[in-house]
């Protein structure tokens, strides 16, 4: 029997309907300026509410375009905000869902990966989870055919997301993608130098430097920075900004930045 995990926030963080959800992402791809020549190999995008962090997001895809077929297979790792969850929880359906279709699950894929002791089959893990959700109708818009390795992370060391990402290294047709916003709930200045130090660290590979306050994936992030510093990687930030510059209210701020790996 085909299983399917439904969108959680499908109507909350974007559209529920499908013509909106459509409009809306042309829209901010339409605004965004590619930054790159080259197709990056990991990217780092925001996944606040689309009203806040949409725009930043667009800017770390619009890339893909020139891609679209030839990126087969996305690694997609984000920060677990309901589940408390020690190592990477994988899941068991078949596809994920939003109002823009249904994305195969790549369960080969994920088996070379559920048989090392920090990654867990825990769908409940990923049931009310936005961080990768959110990033989905982005990708279903740029990308022709692929499918995705879906993979909430809670407490692991650099080194255990890093070992989880080199299962995948050496494919050309595959795209990492890190889903995090940057600080929470800072005042618009602190916020922004906060950010702009997180940027630096990101920039500079250096996942000791990404702080506890830094990012809601921290995690993800330390691993891939631990990754890209062994694979050489170079890190480019695409754009910053945070909720104060997309919302209007600055006493209160969230942090979002759009990262390229290549």
């Amino acid at each position: 029997m085909t299983t399917i995990r439904p969108p959680a926030v499908a109507g909350l963080f974007y559209p529920a309907d499908k013509t909106e959800l459509h409009r809306m992402i042309s829209y901010y791809l339409d605004m965004a300026q590619p930054h790159v020549k080259t197709i990056p190999k990991a990217i780092i995008a925001p996944h606040a509410g689309y009203i806040y962090s949409g725009q930043v997001a667009a800017n770390a895809y619009k890339c893909l375009q020139k891609a679209h077929a030839d990126i087969h297979r996305v690694i997609l790792l984000g920060p677990s905000h309901y589940y408390p969850l020690q190592g990477l929880a994988s899941l068991s359906v078949d596809y994920l869902e939003t109002p823009l279709g249904q994305i195969a699950v790549d369960h080969d894929a994920l088996k070379r990966v559920e048989n090392l002791p920090q990654v867990q089959i825990i769908d409940v893990a990923h049931q009310k989870e936005h961080s990768l959700e959110v990033q989905l109708p982005f990708l279903q818009m740029l990308l022709d055919d692929f499918t995705v390795v879906p993979l909430v992370v809670g407490q692991a060391t650099p080194v255990e997301v890093a070992e989880v990402l080199n299962a995948y290294w050496g494919d050309d047709a595959t795209l990492y993608v890190i889903s995090s916003d940057l600080s929470h709930y800072y005042d618009y200045l602190t916020a922004q130098n906060m950010d702009q130090s997180t940027s630096a660290a990101i920039e500079a590979l250096q996942p000791e430097n990404v702080g506890d306050d830094s990012a809601c994936g921290r995690m993800p992030i330390r691993g891939l920075l631990a990754f890209a510093d062994e694979h050489h990687l170079h890190a480019t930030t695409v754009t910053m900004c945070n909720s104060g510059d997309t919302a209007g209210d600055k006493q209160r701020v969230v942090g979002y930045g759009a990262y390229h790996f290549s």
